[in-house]
């Protein structure tokens, strides 16, 4: 009887020891330290600090501006052929983007219409940052011949004869010129558009020109006034970080599986990934060089060194006289950085929230899958121009694979 009970008990416990290793393995691969969890808490959603005002626009968190600035939006009355609205690129099914490698407006642009979820919070607007405010981005749509293509004496008029804008406008404005008058007011006149628009334009007063820009400039105040109501929800992630701080492991278990875990681990680590998608929004808003390949039909770009330039000549920045900011609100234009080393061919980082369903990627979608992405950073590719951020990784396929896992978790989930 010993030797039987010997014989039938020893494979059972070799059985549970094995058990038991896989257990403590398990929660090893799964288990986060104090360091790890500061990280992840600067990650989390709900440490995303309430968005400051903007002392450029007055409007910037007037209702009746936000009210304004959404039916504007939407209105495809604001571009030359009645045709092209702010939503006609970014979608809010799409998570305000279009799911083009380069939009469609007029005809197509040069880059793709990235998300508005979020985007008040960067100091830049556009991939390469030629707006300092998300009210001066909002403006260069409406006149670009690609784009909405309109004009400012076109823009304007659309506001003074809609009864319902008009009395908008003028709640937050003030009295509108008497737009009727044509021999002052063109129908259609601005200082961009084709040769009949500029020259009607030209004909206009100083006084008179200054007036109808000012209208152009609100415009596009209240159309920043609704964008910076559009922020991303909280995802998955947001969920299973919620899950680990409240130290509910079942539930942390239930949200993400093990290469999700390994892969947020890669994320915050050895991936260094974090050094530019941090904070709740998963940017750091700055711009980066990254070796992207050159597009056939835009050629090698300059990126930001071309629109440092831009926006310090730009009438709507910050210092210029359609702003309500002060010269000491100007910080990020008067102390910008202006080195060719920091900025040639170099682009704005975007936020990764919602990555996975706003294909395609990089400012003019030159790759159409997160796994090309990684492939991208994984290669570490030289630059056509300028000097490359990247940094060097010993990154497997297997390594790239978990970062898409962890990726795919950051979908808002309402």
């Amino acid at each position: 009887m010993k030797r039987f009970f010997i014989l039938v008990y020893m494979p059972i416990l070799f059985v549970m020891n094995a058990s038991s290793a896989a257990q403590i393995k398990s929660e090893q691969e799964t288990a986060w330290t104090e360091s790890q969890m500061k990280q992840l808490n600067y990650l989390w959603i709900k440490n995303l600090a309430p968005l400051g005002s903007d002392p450029s626009n007055s409007v910037a968190n007037e209702k009746t501006a936000i009210d304004f600035g959404k039916k504007i939006f939407f209105d495809p009355s604001f571009s030359i052929n009645g045709k092209i609205s702010c939503s006609s690129c970014h979608k809010p099914e799409l998570y305000f983007t279009d799911g083009l490698p380069r939009s469609i407006g007029r005809v197509k642009t040069r880059s793709n219409a990235p998300t508005l979820l979020g985007a008040a919070y960067s100091p830049w607007f556009f991939w390469d940052g030629r707006a300092d405010s998300q009210w001066a981005q909002a403006l260069g749509p409406l006149e670009h011949v690609a784009e909405h293509a309109g004009n400012r004496t076109q823009y304007a008029k659309i506001i003074w004869n809609k009864r319902e804008y008009k009395k908008a406008y003028e709640k937050l404005f003030g009295p509108m010129p008497r737009l009727s008058d044509k021999k002052r007011f063109p129908d259609n006149a601005g200082p961009k558009g084709d040769e009949q628009v500029r020259h009607q334009w030209s004909q206009m007063s100083a006084q008179d020109q200054v007036q109808i820009t000012t209208i152009f400039a609100n415009l596009g105040k209240v159309l920043a006034a609704y964008q910076r109501t559009l922020k991303p929800e909280a995802a998955r992630f947001d969920a299973y970080v919620e899950a680990l701080i409240a130290q509910d492991s079942k539930k942390a278990n239930k949200l993400f599986n093990a290469e999700e875990v390994a892969g947020l681990k890669l994320f915050i680590g050895k991936a260094m990934c974090v050094i530019c998608h941090n904070g709740p929004l998963l940017s750091t808003y700055e711009f980066k060089n990254i070796g992207l390949p050159v597009v056939k039909e835009l050629g090698v770009e300059q990126g930001r060194f071309r629109a440092l330039r831009e926006v310090t000549l730009s009438e709507f920045n910050c210092l210029g006289k359609y702003s309500s900011a002060k010269e000491s609100d100007c910080a990020e234009l008067r102390f910008m950085k202006t080195m060719r080393d920091e900025t040639m061919g170099a682009f704005k980082i975007p936020t990764l929230r919602n990555v996975a369903k706003t294909a395609p990627y990089m400012h003019a979608g030159q790759f159409e899958t997160l796994s090309e992405v990684l492939k991208h950073y994984q290669k570490r590719p030289i630059t056509r121009v300028g000097h490359t951020d990247l940094l060097v990784t010993d990154l497997s396929d297997n390594d790239l694979k978990k970062l898409e896992a962890f990726l795919m978790t950051l979908t808002s989930q309402n």
